[in-house]
């Protein structure tokens, strides 16, 4: 009997060390490490954009009508001056012809009315010499240099026809010219919005028929930045961008402007900032995507930690076993030691989103760090609830 009592403690004993023992490791803590390393880290601010060029230029028309020859297409290269469409100009043509005639009208007019001119201060001169011989009344020389002072205001009406006629000719020929549809710059047709055939109106606003970039070696990206990375803009900062086009090629560019003009949207504020970027070898194209990296500040050969080790914060429940319980405020980190966690103040320098510098803070490379703690479900947390 006795070695039955014996035989009953021991087992108890057993028990009782095996359940704390199983018990300390089911609530043993356990993490999820990263190590500090050295290399180079660059500090962006990234954002999307349009290539465009840098100048393009809207031709329109300024007379209403039917084109009737296009001279040039999509791509095609065009010079200053060069006519690239034509108007019909048959009506504008008579248009000439009526101004021209109603002009050649009104100098013959001039010529009729200095003629009458000249009759008027005959009769007047004639009328004065006999008035002194008391050879007709007064009223007659009354009468002569009234008609005298006609003809003398008509030429002038005549004259002023002739300049208004002059200004008609003028306008004529000018819409005559309209017709030619002239190419503005030097450059590249990107768009052309008519066809032979098609009626043009310019009656309310001017109509677009082509769009001609000015120059495609050189071209520029407009990026919307957000406000609050708007500050660390700068002009001269070297840029990094890829479009859909070639996603394995790394384009480069500067920064040209950053406007003041903010821009809206559902209460969004962004800023346009403006890439100058050399297109030497055609690949950009006006319209295409591009993902930019803007560089802000660039390190070579620094120590730095991922940015998930700066975020790592311990559970409320897990704070009774770390070490080091301060409360200092900023940037830290959390390492093991002696199996405890202990957190250690730091002090931090750029970041690229993933990495970020470490400037001190007694932090080594090649030490591990905690970035998440790994925290272990119970079997019967899974288990599904009875139902009654």
């Amino acid at each position: 009997m006795k070695k039955i009592l014996i035989g009953i403690l021991i087992a108890a004993v057993l028990g009782t060390a095996a359940f704390f023992s199983f018990g300390n490791k089911d609530d043993e803590i356990k993490y999820r490490m990263e190590k500090a390393v050295r290399g180079d880290i660059v500090a962006t601010v990234t954002a999307t954009g349009t290539v465009n060029a840098v100048t393009t230029v809207l031709v329109g028309t300024q007379v209403s009508g039917t084109i009737k020859n296009i001279h040039v297409d999509f791509n095609s290269p065009v010079k200053k001056g060069q006519v690239i469409a034509l108007i019909d100009p048959a009506t504008f043509d008579a248009q000439v012809a009526q101004a021209r005639a109603n002009l050649l009208s009104a100098q013959a007019n001039l010529e009729k009315s200095e003629t009458a001119l000249i009759d008027a201060k005959r009769t007047m001169d004639r009328n004065r010499e006999l008035l002194l011989k008391n050879l007709i009344a007064r009223s007659d020389l009354d009468t002569a240099e009234t008609n005298y002072g006609t003809a003398k205001a008509q030429v002038g009406v005549s004259k002023a026809e002739i300049a208004q006629r002059e200004a008609a000719f003028k306008i004529a020929e000018t819409n005559l010219g309209y017709t030619k549809i002239l190419s503005p710059v030097d450059g590249v047709v990107i768009s052309r919005n008519v066809d032979i055939g098609q009626t043009v109106a310019a009656s309310f606003q001017t109509p677009t028929l082509f769009t001609i970039a000015q120059d495609l070696t050189k071209m520029q990206i407009n990026t919307s930045v957000d406000e609050a990375d708007i500050g660390n803009i700068s002009v001269g900062q070297d840029v990094e961008f890829n479009v859909d086009a070639y996603p394995d090629v790394i384009f480069r560019g500067t920064v040209e402007q950053a406007r003041n003009s903010p821009i809206i949207v559902q209460n969004v504020v962004t800023y346009d900032v403006v890439i100058k970027v050399d297109n030497s070898e055609l690949k950009l194209k006006p319209g295409m995507t591009a993902n930019v990296s803007i560089v802000l500040q660039s390190k070579k050969d620094v120590l730095m930690v991922p940015n998930a080790s700066l975020r790592f914060s311990p559970a409320a429940k897990d704070k009774g076993r770390m070490q080091g319980q301060q409360k200092e405020k900023g940037p830290g980190v959390w390492v093991l030691e002696n199996d405890k966690a202990k957190r250690i103040s730091v002090k931090t320098g750029i970041s690229d989103g993933n990495y970020t510098e470490l400037v001190s803070g007694g932090i080594s490379e090649g030490q591990e760090l905690i970035v998440e703690s790994l925290v272990k479900q119970k079997n019967n947390a899974s288990a599904p609830r009875p139902r009654f």
